[in-house]
């Protein structure tokens, strides 16, 4: 089984509870298609770097996610569909880091408030 990091971004104007749909579909669909979740992150609203379908924010939420490549084929073709997504990124990873949540509120306040520099492990 290879090993997939799979964030979607979210338009910014969708409600806690179709965030919350939302995940739970493709949760559903992974485990339909023989994947394995290992962890899933809510990174929440944040920024874009540029407007996207006249969004300028975005909601984040990431997969980790070991399975083959027809599981992914499978998940991308139901997510270019998905009016509520704005984009969509799958990355073949080697290992996953599940000790840190890189965008998570905690992580960023520590970071904003200087206890905690972005390189340290």
């Amino acid at each position: 089984m290879n090993l997939y990091e799979h964030t979607i971004i979210a338009r910014q104007d969708i409600s806690p509870s179709q965030i919350k749909s939302l995940k739970e579909k493709y949760c559903r669909l992974i485990e339909e298609n023989k994947g394995n979740l290992v962890q899933t992150q809510e990174w929440g609203l944040l920024n874009l770097s540029y407007l996207i379908k006249k969004n300028k924010k975005g909601n984040y939420i990431h997969f980790k996610i070991k399975g083959n490549g027809d599981l992914i084929r499978e998940l991308e073709k139901n997510e270019r569909i998905d009016k509520n997504l704005l984009r969509f990124i799958t990355i073949k990873v080697k290992n996953f880091d599940l000790k840190e949540n890189y965008f998570g509120k905690e992580e960023i306040e520590e970071i904003k408030k200087g206890k905690k520099k972005i390189d340290e492990k």
